[in-house]
């Protein structure tokens, strides 16, 4: 049986429906950073965040682990990463975002905030 001209538009807009929703999900939605334990970059990112407001802030914190992250594609890509880390006698949880565009080699540290 062949298909009608009618079912051609429905099948159309519903396959275009369904590129344009995924499109969105991956630029501007945030999306879950899988495997934050084995992943290298995450990894740098968080270091770069905790030194960055280290050397703002004059804290001497430290990184233990990076408990969860997202990112968001923008102009590079933007991650949101919650933190643990110490000042030596206690540890607390930060949420840290930062903006990355590595074909420039630019970071930067938009907000580090306590999470209590």
């Amino acid at each position: 049986m062949a298909i009608t001209r009618p079912h051609h538009v429905i099948i159309l807009s519903i396959l275009l429906f369904a590129s344009i929703s995924a499109f969105a999900a991956l630029v501007g939605g945030w999306t879950p950073i899988k495997d934050l334990q084995n992943n290298h970059h995450v990894a740098e990112i968080a270091d770069y965040a905790v030194s960055e407001y280290d050397r703002r802030s004059g804290a001497k914190l430290k990184l233990v682990k990076v408990v969860r992250g997202e990112s968001q594609v923008v102009a590079g890509t933007n991650y949101r990463l919650v933190l643990k880390v110490t000042d030596g006698s206690k540890t607390q949880d930060y949420q840290a975002v930062v903006w990355e565009k590595p074909w420039e080699h630019f970071k930067n540290l938009t907000s580090f905030t306590l999470l209590h």
